[in-house]
């Protein structure tokens, strides 16, 4: 990430929740509500896979979350069901991400019932999924700026470190401004109201801005290595590159530069479609980029990402997690690996990765060839 000499290129993928639940003991509930079921899973995966870094891409929990149970159900693929006390539930699938059902349902806002003043940073994953005006947990409170995050929200980044020390990289993540809007309303509406009344929604987005800065510096602080934003659907699928300048760039910006103050680097998470915005991307400050789809899935060619900006910024990802990782025979993954180590790590600054989450079903024999293939490579140079 600093561009400093190195003795391989680094490995390290994002894997989707259900892979983690594919491929260790731990359970959907432990998973989704325990920062000991979490961090352990990112670790037990890590080293497996010979990674060289982590990415913690959910809070930490409450250690004390069991007050709020009823019961739990355990479906015979292994899902379970979770029955809180104030008749809310969650669904935790074997493989796939939790889905929050409270009792009384809460649908999404409109853009005239949204305060800005009442927005800092919202959550998705945590208990409870989202709400407006948002807070965390199941018990309703109204919490401050000054007095935001609850200390449990970064147990699970305290838990990986005192395991790992200096032994692998690792990174934090927090949902971009952007992220936040489509989420607060819902996509389509979100892309609607951007037409409808502008102004505010950038009230809205600097209001997100200076919450996700804020949690963004506080994980610079507890050690993390990196802080990645997840900006995923400010690719070309949902907006143009004037709305992209409009809209994501100068939040984002604001962000980095809040980050970088705390001497940490800090990259972005952007999906699919983003070969005509790799210049206005790195015009937000960030070090890096992660994901860089290539097609079908999205529209980056390494070798002219690797000239247009390679030299301004490092490359994480662009091997395709699904028609190749997910597809391919292990020796045709190593092959493609190789590839993409010989195009993106000249000049270093290169990070050898899928390009966006690996699918719960990847085989782990083509996730375990990638640690290979990057000393193959290191040794033949």
């Amino acid at each position: 990430m600093r561009r400093e000499p190195v003795d391989r290129v680094p490995v390290m993928c994002q894997l989707a929740i259900g892979h983690y639940l594919l491929n260790t003991d731990v359970t959907p509930v432990d998973l989704w509500f325990t920062s000991e079921g979490f961090a352990r899973a990112l670790i037990e995966l890590a080293r497996r896979y010979e990674f060289d870094g982590i990415l913690i891409n959910l809070l930490g929990h409450d250690p004390d979350w069991w007050r709020h149970v009823e019961r739990i159900e355990t479906a015979e693929d292994g899902a379970q069901t979770v029955f809180f006390t104030n008749g809310d539930t969650a669904w935790c699938p074997a493989d796939d991400n939790a889905h929050h059902k409270p009792k009384t349902p809460r649908p999404r806002p409109s853009l005239d019932e949204v305060d800005p003043c009442r927005l800092y940073y919202d959550d998705p994953h945590g208990l409870g999924g989202l709400k407006y005006p948002f807070y965390f947990g199941l018990e309703p409170y109204q919490p401050k700026p000054n007095d935001y995050w609850p200390d449990y929200l970064f147990r699970t980044v305290d838990l990986v470190l005192a395991e790992v020390g200096d032994t692998l990289s690792v990174h934090q993540e927090i949902f971009s401004p952007w992220t936040q809007l489509l989420e607060l309303f819902g996509y389509e509406n979100a892309l609607m109201y951007l037409l409808d009344d502008p102004d505010k929604i950038h009230a809205i987005l600097a209001a997100y801005t200076e919450g996700t800065a804020d949690l963004g510096v506080r994980m610079a602080r507890r050690c993390a290595d990196a802080v990645l934003i997840s900006s995923a659907f400010a690719g070309g699928g949902f907006i143009s590159p004037r709305q992209y300048e409009q809209f994501v760039l100068p939040y984002e910006r604001r962000i980095v530069d809040r980050i970088h103050a705390e001497g940490v680097p800090v990259y972005t998470h952007t999906c699919g479609e983003i070969g005509d915005r790799l210049e206005l991307m790195v015009e937000t400050g960030i070090d890096g980029i992660d994901t860089l789809d290539p097609p079908p899935l999205g529209s980056v060619d390494l070798e002219d990402a690797k000239q247009r900006v390679g030299d301004r910024v490092f490359f994480k990802g662009n091997i395709d997690a699904v028609n190749t990782l997910l597809g391919k025979s292990r020796e045709e993954v190593r092959s493609d690996a190789l590839w993409r180590l010989k195009v993106g790590s000249p000049g270093g600054g290169y990070i050898l990765s899928s390009a966006c989450s690996v699918s719960p079903r990847v085989p782990p024999e083509n996730l375990t060839v990638l640690a290979e293939a990057s000393r193959a490579f290191g040794t033949s140079e």
